[in-house]
C-alpha cells in the first residue's frame, strides 16, 4: 500500500484494502478472545480464593458473553467456501397455495429482514411483486456484508410452513410451500460468457411505493436469458441504468451458479439441489400448530422457539449446517 503507484488502479487498490482490514479484523478479533479467556482464568482462580459475590456475577456475565464471541469466531473459521464472502443474492418463490403461500413468502423476507439487520448487514429489495390478495408473489433482494452468502447458503431450498390459517374462515390447518434460493453476487473478476443477442430487455414502470421519480417513468428493467429462460428485474434503483447493471449482475449469479450446479451434479453431489416446491423436498418445517417446532431435515437441527426463529433467530440452524457440511466433506 507504500508503493506510488499503489492508487493507480483503484478497484483493484480498494479491493486490497477490504481484504486487508477483514483479515486485521480477523487478527484482533483473535487476540481480544484470547484475552477474554485469560482473564476468565484469573476472575475462576480468585474466586476459589475468596467468595465474592459482586466479582462472581461480573464472571458469569463475562462468561456468557465470551462463550457467543468465541461461537461467532468459530463459525467464522467455516466460512472458507470461494465466494462466502461475498454479498447474498435471496430470492423466495412462492409454492402452489394462491393466497396462503404467499403470505408465508412474505413472512420468510421478514425473518431474513430481522437475521440481516440483526448482523448489522443491509438489505436491498431489488424486485418485489406483490401477491394477489396478500404476501408476495415473488421477491429478490440484495443482503450486503461479509460473509452474507456463506451464512445464507444454508437457507437454499423448500421451507414447509403448518398452521391454522388466517384466511381460512373455517379455522384449518394448513400447510404452504416457498422455495428461497440464495446466490453470492459475483464482481467483474468472474468471467461469465453472456452473449448480447441472448437477452430480452424489457422496461416498464416501478411498482413499488410511488414518489418525485418511482412509478412516473419506465425505469424498472427486466431481463430474460434466451437460452436459459432465466428472468431478472430490478426496480429498486432511480435510473433505468442502474436498474439495468443489477440485473445483469443477478443474471450473471444466476448463470454462474447454474453452471456450478451442472458441475456439482456430475460429481453426484446433492449440494444447491432445487427440488420441485412441494411434498418431500423441503429443507426446513417451521409448525405452529398443534404443536412449536422448527427443524432442520438435513441436520436435525431443531427448536421450539417459533416466533424467536420467526424474529431472525437462524444462527442455531447455521451453526448447525455449516458443522454437516464439513462432516460431509470429511467424513470419518
Amino acid at each position: 500500500m507504500g508503493e506510488p503507484n499503489f492508487w493507480n488502479d483503484q478497484a483493484k487498490a480498494q479491493k486490497l484494502i477490504d481484504e486487508t482490514n477483514i483479515l486485521k479484523q480477523k487478527y484482533d478479533q483473535f487476540h481480544d478472545l484470547q484475552s477474554q479467556v485469560e482473564n476468565l482464568e484469573v476472575t475462576e482462580e480468585l474466586l476459589e480464593l475468596e467468595a465474592d459475590p459482586d466479582m462472581q456475577a461480573e464472571f458469569e456475565n463475562s462468561f456468557t458473553s465470551t462463550q457467543k464471541a468465541l461461537r461467532e469466531y468459530r463459525l467464522g473459521l467455516l466460512l472458507n467456501g470461494k465466494y462466502d464472502a461475498n454479498n447474498a443474492i435471496l430470492e423466495i418463490h412462492p409454492g402452489a397455495g394462491g393466497t396462503e403461500s404467499q403470505d408465508w413468502g412474505s413472512m420468510l423476507l421478514r425473518m431474513y429482514t430481522r437475521w440481516a439487520e440483526q448482523h448489522n448487514f443491509t438489505v436491498s429489495i431489488e424486485d418485489y411483486q406483490a401477491g394477489d390478495v396478500a404476501g408476495l408473489n415473488s421477491v429478490s433482494v440484495v443482503i450486503a456484508g461479509h460473509n452474507a452468502y456463506g451464512y445464507l447458503r444454508s437457507e437454499k431450498g423448500v421451507h414447509r410452513l403448518v398452521r391454522i390459517s388466517p384466511f381460512d374462515a373455517a379455522g384449518r390447518r394448513h400447510t404452504s410451500f416457498a422455495s428461497v434460493d440464495v446466490m453470492p453476487e459475483l464482481d467483474d473478476s468472474v468471467e461469465v460468457d453472456i452473449k448480447p443477442d441472448d437477452l430480452r430487455v424489457d422496461v416498464y414502470r416501478s411498482s413499488g411505493a410511488g414518489g418525485q421519480h418511482v412509478n412516473k417513468t419506465s425505469s424498472a428493467v427486466r431481463i430474460t436469458h434466451l437460452p436459459t429462460g432465466i428472468v431478472v428485474a430490478s426496480q429498486a434503483q432511480r435510473s433505468q441504468l442502474q436498474n439495468r447493471q443489477t440485473a445483469m449482475a443477478m443474471l450473471r449469479a444466476k448463470l454462474y451458479e447454474r453452471e456450478e450446479q451442472k458441475k456439482a451434479e456430475q460429481k453426484a453431489a446433492i449440494e444447491g439441489k432445487q427440488l420441485e416446491i412441494g411434498w418431500g423436498s423441503q429443507i426446513r418445517s417451521y409448525v405452529f400448530h398443534p404443536y412449536s417446532m422448527v427443524k432442520d431435515h438435513r441436520t436435525n437441527y431443531e427448536t421450539a422457539n417459533v416466533s424467536g426463529v420467526m424474529d431472525g433467530d437462524l444462527d442455531g440452524f447455521i451453526d448447525a449446517y455449516l458443522q454437516w457440511k464439513l462432516q460431509q466433506a470429511n467424513p470419518k
